[in-house]
């Protein structure tokens, strides 16, 4: 059963260009310029009952003007779109009892006020019966492990502390949907994995659907099972998050910071013209395919690591062969650059067909 339909959905913003100086603009206020910016281009996409979604893209992609027309907020220029069965912008207020949504950069609960109090009221808006409210409450300060700071004001709280709260409260109705707009930024490793493994809980006891936007690569690798990827207003993949991780989250960056030079680890490449290095594994001078070196300074060495054709043991076993590290990251690439191989990937060859045709 699809609980989210999409048929070319569309948003057009429209502004009124502002000159500088005094002549200008008295000129654009007798004769107003404007310009039209096509936030969304028309997008088509179904969303089964159950599904982790994950709704990736960079910085001005058109993420948040989506979610903001699915829950109602905005009015699409165009296009056609039911979420539970409900046009959003026409039926908001009815939608707004059968989801719910969490943004990482905004709260919910009232700041000068402790959780269970932001709670109570929750309950009175979505109209709830007191008994089956309570019973709710406390199903879900077991679940997220927060009895310890329910009755702590929110702005004495953690961040991780906080998002588990603003779940909490998210979920008081019993939502059929639930919007996450970056849940996990700003939070620490321990933190992060808490919230992930939280969500997939959710869904598998309450069979929640997730629509899911973040940055993290960890969220959508741990949490989701599709991906659709979006960059200028338009959709350039939508595939299953095994294919995303096969095909583009198989690098990890290792940052190292060691007790001897990095470069007494690696070799100058001296088939190249300039300083280029390469990584030395297992003997004097040897190149391991799948390992790129990105910066080799003081005693600082930065990797980018093929896991699927370089696996990381090996790789820091030889390290610790021949130094003793003092610090060692190991992170996904940013979520820009996997959009953008994404994008050439699946850009460029339509680009080259229509101009060989």
């Amino acid at each position: 059963m699809a609980i989210i339909e999409v048929t070319g959905l569309t948003k057009t913003f429209t502004s009124r260009e502002r000159a500088s100086g005094i002549a200008s603009s008295l000129r654009s206020f007798v004769a107003p310029r404007y310009q039209q910016r096509e936030a969304v281009k028309p997008i088509d996409f179904v969303l089964e009952a159950g599904e982790l979604l994950a709704f990736i893209g960079p910085n001005g992609a058109g993420k948040s003007t989506t979610i903001k027309m699915l829950t109602g907020i905005l009015y699409p220029t165009a296009g056609h779109a039911t979420v539970l069965g409900f046009n959003p912008w026409q039926q908001r207020q009815q939608l707004a009892y059968a989801i719910a949504s969490v943004f990482g950069q905004k709260s919910q609960l009232w700041y000068h006020l402790p959780p269970q109090d932001t709670f109570n009221l929750l309950a009175h808006i979505y109209e709830l019966d007191w008994a089956a409210y309570q019973r709710r409450r406390a199903f879900l300060i077991d679940v997220f492990g927060i009895e310890a700071y329910i009755r702590t004001p929110a702005r004495k709280l953690s961040l991780g502390e906080r998002m588990r709260c603003e779940l909490a409260a998210a979920l008081l109705h019993q939502p059929k949907l639930l919007f996450l707009d970056e849940p996990t930024i700003g939070l620490d490793v321990i933190a992060k994995q808490r919230i992930r493994d939280l969500i997939a809980q959710l869904n598998a006891e309450e069979g929640t659907s997730i629509f899911l936007t973040s940055h993290d690569a960890g969220d959508i690798e741990i949490i989701c099972r599709r991906a659709i990827v979006i960059n200028h207003g338009e959709i350039i993949l939508d595939a299953p998050v095994s294919q995303l991780k096969r095909e583009y989250l198989k690098t990890k960056r290792l940052e190292l910071l060691l007790d001897v030079p990095a470069s007494s680890v690696c070799l100058p490449d001296t088939s190249h013209e300039g300083e280029r290095w390469h990584f030395r594994l297992l003997s004097e001078g040897s190149k391991e395919s799948g390992i790129r070196v990105l910066k080799v300074e003081g005693r600082q060495l930065i990797l980018e690591v093929d896991t699927a054709r370089s696996p990381l043991e090996p790789i820091i076993a030889a390290l610790l062969e021949r130094s003793h590290i003092q610090d060692m990251t190991i992170t996904d690439p940013p979520m820009e650059e996997i959009i953008a191989a994404i994008y050439q990937r699946q850009i460029e060859p339509q680009v080259i067909e229509e101009v060989r045709s």
